[in-house]
């Protein structure tokens, strides 16, 4: 990351069939691939929950991944927060409750 990048965090939850279908995967995959940091976990509500730090556009693009979700998923919900990013993580993995 360019230091003229904007740095910032968001968090997601992601609902509707979204456990089952390799979602924790796909976001995994998807934030390293993107260069983020942050974690993502099962909620045992049946949602997924993320928090995503790095470059403002890559949590653009990652957000828009996790709209679609992967292949046998169906998200019928994503609350989004923003944050100021807390440099906890320097990598992005798999968060266990």
């Amino acid at each position: 990351m360019s230091e003229f990048e904007e740095k910032s965090a968001a968090r997601l939850r992601i609902e509707g069939r979204v456990q089952g279908v390799g979602f924790r995967y796909f976001v995994y995959k998807n934030a390293r691939r993107n260069g983020l940091c942050g974690w993502v976990k099962n909620r045992k509500d049946g949602s997924v929950e993320a928090h995503f730090e790095g470059d403002r556009d890559a949590i653009h693009r990652i957000i828009e991944l996790c709209k679609k979700g992967p292949a046998g998923s169906n998200v019928k919900d994503l609350q989004l927060n923003w944050s100021e990013p807390e440099g906890t993580w320097k990598d992005f993995d798999f968060k266990y409750s």
